[in-house]
């Protein structure tokens, strides 16, 4: 891939994150109005930001965000949207400074 290539990705990538913010800031408004949820898995917080979990993981060990549950063997991290809005952010930066 060129250079220009690279950029066009991280131009959609950035936008693509923001786009899910503004979802995330739109639901989260509709979740403290119906109290439904106060936390969405890592799976789900990676899909609605659009990041790679692997990234999302990165990321949010990084930031220390999240709360890590475990029963028994199990283990799953669970993210307030708060938390989704930080790591967008964080997201974002680190797309812009790749630029």
């Amino acid at each position: 891939m060129g250079r220009a290539s690279d950029t066009d990705i991280h131009k959609t990538a950035i936008a693509a994150v923001e786009e899910s913010a503004m979802v995330i800031v739109s639901s989260q408004e509709e979740v403290m109005n119906n109290q439904v949820l106060k936390y969405v898995t890592q799976a789900k917080a990676s899909f609605l930001l659009g990041i790679p979990e692997t990234e999302f993981r990165r990321i949010s060990k990084e930031s220390g965000l999240g709360r890590v549950e475990r029963v028994d063997n199990e283990e799953e991290t669970y993210f307030t949207y708060e938390e989704l809005q930080r790591i967008r952010m964080h997201a974002a930066h680190q797309l812009q400074a790749v630029r």
